[in-house]
């Protein structure tokens, strides 16, 4: 065989590192920089997080995944990396898919609300409140549970408190006063300290009792499902014709102004009292 045809150098490279990085120096990734990449997705953070939520020690994982407690130990500590082979096995465990641990991170909601930033509105659909709320979380959007603040102010001569109902459940816990609820055919009476969880279906009604104002907190939350219809608090025409009222936050004039963001609140006056 001809020196021109014969075979190379099995102990020589087939391209010359340096002629490579020349030819192409945006190709190479140093070591560090990798390095600092994987760090960043905090994938141990994510293995941990998701064995807490089972409630699954470390000797159980390993029992799924056929992994030692150490190594998932280092693993959930940063201080070794998976192969894809053992990342797979952990998240069959969890029934995630292996983009699970290198997507980004969901922003966590965390929303302060101000005291002064509070709108205190009145009743709507009467001429003489009953009660004045603000919304806790007005600011919150596609929030599942409506916190509220509610005042019941004391009831003149003659007054009456107006009877409604509205999808979902309801929360309160009395802060301070004395609160008459009627709930359907029951009547209870609530003191400081006290709390009530019903179901807002049935028709009720909060009625302040002394000569003071009561106060609580409520929140409503709407059964079972997180997405919210344009008007989930439309009551059916068996409440219409039975006289029982649905009031709405957007037909006062101070919402209608712009006091309270655009988006209708999923919690309205007629699911607090």
């Amino acid at each position: 065989m001809s020196a021109a045809h014969s075979l190379p150098d099995p102990n020589e490279p087939l391209i010359d590192p340096k002629a490579a990085r020349q030819a192409a120096p945006g190709m190479q990734i140093a070591p560090e920089t990798a390095e600092a990449f994987i760090s960043e997705k905090r994938i141990g953070e994510r293995i941990k997080r998701l064995r807490l939520k089972r409630s699954m020690g470390l000797v159980e994982l390993g029992r799924h995944t056929g992994l030692s407690a150490s190594f998932l130990s280092q693993l959930e500590t940063g201080r070794v990396v998976p192969t894809l082979r053992n990342l797979a096995r952990i998240a069959m465990v969890f029934s995630k898919d292996l983009s699970y641990f290198f997507e980004a991170d969901p922003i966590a909601m965390f929303r302060v609300h101000r005291r002064h930033e509070r709108m205190k509105l009145p009743q709507t659909g009467v001429d003489d409140p009953t009660y004045y709320f603000e919304s806790l979380a007005f600011l919150v959007p596609d929030r599942l549970v409506d916190p509220f603040h509610a005042e019941f102010v004391p009831l003149k001569t003659g007054q009456n408190v107006r009877p409604h109902m509205h999808s979902g459940f309801e929360f309160l816990y009395m802060l301070h006063g004395t609160l008459n609820l009627l709930h359907g055919d029951q009547t209870t009476v609530l003191e400081p300290g006290d709390s009530v969880y019903f179901d807002a279906s049935v028709s009720h009604s909060y009625r302040c009792i002394g000569n003071v104002p009561a106060c609580a907190l409520i929140v409503t939350m709407q059964p079972g499902s997180v997405t919210r219809t344009a008007n989930p608090l439309r009551k059916p025409p068996a409440a219409e014709a039975n006289g029982v009222k649905e009031e709405t936050p957007e037909t006062s004039s101070s919402v209608a102004k712009g006091a309270i963001p655009a988006r209708k609140p999923t919690l309205t006056s007629s699911r607090l009292v």
